[in-house]
């Protein structure tokens, strides 16, 4: 018999403000496509974020990953960085990117990725509002 896939997930929360709005298009193309969300004061979000790894338990610990470490990794490369923040001004990471939270899923991913060990990282979901949420697997088209 083969060793056992499990995967796990931790939730965080954050609160950021964000705009969609394309500088290439005139403020009416903007309204048109983006709405309320384009609004030149920006709005805001309470965020809540899904982070999902996959592995092999530990035989020692049966963990595949400690769930007090991927809080902490998730804690420093991404909400550290995200939370109070304006997406589209403060957020290094998400700089030059439409601060859609299709690109924001893409960029949490990019930031947790690098750091994990002994456990791949499977899924980012993120919901922005009680209706929407975008789901990121790291897969390319």
């Amino acid at each position: 018999m083969g060793e056992k896939l499990v995967y796990i997930t931790r939730k965080e929360h954050f609160n950021a403000a964000h705009k969609l709005y394309n500088p290439k298009w005139s403020e009416e193309e903007n309204e048109a496509v983006f709405g309320k969300c384009a609004n030149a004061n920006w709005h805001g979000h309470n965020f809540d974020l899904f982070v999902t790894v996959k592995g092999v338990p530990n035989e020692d610990t049966g963990f595949i990953m400690d769930l007090k470490g991927l809080r902490d990794l998730i804690n420093e490369h991404v909400i550290d960085l995200l939370d109070h923040k304006n997406i589209n001004m403060d957020v290094a990471f998400m700089k030059g990117k439409m601060a859609s939270i299709e690109n924001l899923a893409i960029g949490i991913w990019e930031q947790l990725e690098p750091h994990l060990k002994n456990c791949q990282l499977h899924r980012v979901k993120l919901w922005e509002t009680h209706n929407n949420y975008v789901e990121y697997f790291g897969e390319e088209a």
